[in-house]
């Protein structure tokens, strides 16, 4: 294998990795919204781009068979920055929903795919160490990637509507740079990625008996113990975020006389896009941290609060409609925060499931049910908000955390899981 520095590639591929899931899970939101678009519509539509991470593990054998993990990454990417490029293109044209959601469907499955290349690229370019000492650093550009998209792309295009006075052509502008910087990924990563030393023939003979093996995982998969209760609480802990996730997004730009707190992209992209993003990261790494230090029994509880009871600051803000934009990013870092450090005990109790054989593929059927429970609510969420209003809507998200504690009474976890071994 011909040696590359990692820091020439590893932030890169992260960095991109992140940017499109950001662009259509969050960024498509903002825009459908600016372009006029019924929250219900924009719920159900955009929900949907859940599926291609619902179904990842079906796929994720096939990629080693027919290419290597190299070139999926750079092909993907390719297809990735075609994408952005055909959102941009069909925005301004009078079929620009159905235009932009084909485009978006096949960002989707092009990300997806990228994300399985890319992590088991990972650990073929780099040895342990290096796995071990990059891994943080991963973590943090793709959270760099997803304050950019979702914070400083979405203000971009909002300055852009402030100079042009024109919506649609304003987001079309950013899509377009979105693809530009796309490509040079590609043209970056098809050079500078290096050419671990197993090869793509090494890899089909590792995969032979494929089905019988995808199947043998499946079944044991459900053959472990306590299997619903975990499959229950990999479905229900995120119930409350699975319906306030979008509709939160909506309802800090939707206009005054409609409930909404009437920020605009660039003010948006301030709130939920920087504050809301550093305070999920901020929450994530303190979740980690005791977690790690005194086991994830231990913190399981209070990471449950964390995750349920600051989702009250959307009641506030529904009824006070506070002006001030210091007030609203301190109620979205608050809820933010504490989702991150509640989702650590998801996400730790995802790896506590996995464990024993096969734990790589049943992980990542653990992940296929992760992201199921954030497209089923979020699918109904906007219906169900345009039926009953942002201030009951919020209410409900509340009394939905009901369902978040009950699943997770059910389980039975080792007190020794997550703890610093001696």
């Amino acid at each position: 294998m011909k040696q590359r520095n990692p820091w020439a590639w590893v932030p890169t591929l992260y960095f991109a990795e992140g940017l499109p899931y950001v662009a259509v899970m969050t960024i498509s939101l903002v825009m459908y919204k600016r372009l006029g678009l019924s929250n219900t519509d924009i719920t159900l539509y955009t929900s949907w781009l859940y599926l291609p991470w619902v179904i990842k593990p079906l796929w994720s054998p096939f990629i080693d068979i027919l290419r290597t993990k190299r070139w999926w990454i750079v092909a993907m990417q390719l297809l990735i920055g075609a994408s952005l490029g055909g959102v941009a293109f069909t925005i301004p044209g009078p079929l620009w929903l159905q235009g932009s959601l084909c485009f978006f469907w096949l960002m989707a499955f092009s990300s997806a795919t990228h994300d399985i290349a890319a992590d088991g690229f990972y650990m073929l370019g780099l040895d342990q160490h290096e796995q071990a000492y990059f891994v943080g650093i991963r973590s943090t550009f793709y959270r760099i990637s997803t304050i950019f998209g979702q914070g400083l792309l979405v203000m971009l295009a909002g300055n852009l509507e402030v100079l042009t006075r024109d919506v649609k052509y304003s987001w079309s502008l950013m899509f377009y740079a979105m693809a530009g910087l796309f490509i040079a990924f590609w043209l970056w990563h098809q050079y500078i990625l290096p050419r671990p030393e197993q090869s793509h023939e090494e890899e089909i003979v590792e995969h032979a008996p494929l089905m019988a093996e995808f199947w043998h995982t499946v079944r044991t998969f459900f053959q472990k113990p306590q299997v619903w209760a975990g499959i229950c609480f990999m479905l229900f802990y995120r119930m409350p975020e699975g319906l306030l996730a979008k509709v939160s997004a909506l309802f800090l730009i939707d206009a005054q006389h409609k409930g909404g707190l009437g920020l605009s992209p660039a003010e948006y992209g301030l709130i939920q896009g920087t504050v809301g993003v550093i305070g999920l990261t901020l929450g994530g790494i303190l979740g980690g941290i005791v977690a790690s230090r005194d086991g994830l029994k231990r913190w399981l509880w209070p990471m449950v609060l964390a995750i349920t009871l600051p989702d009250i600051v959307y009641i506030y803000l529904a009824y006070a409609l506070p002006s001030s934009l210091w007030v609203t990013g301190v109620c979205v870092f608050i809820e933010q925060f504490g989702y991150g450090f509640g989702f650590s005990a998801y996400m730790l109790y995802l790896i506590y499931y996995s464990q024993g054989e096969h734990k790589t593929s049943h992980y990542a059927l653990c992940t296929a049910l992760m992201a199921l429970s954030m497209m089923i609510p979020g699918m109904f969420a906007g219906a169900l908000q345009e039926s009953v209003g942002y201030r009951m809507f919020f209410i409900i998200v509340v009394l939905t955390c009901s369902l978040t504690f009950f699943v997770t009474s059910q389980l039975k976890i080792d007190p020794e899981f997550g703890k610093k071994k001696q």
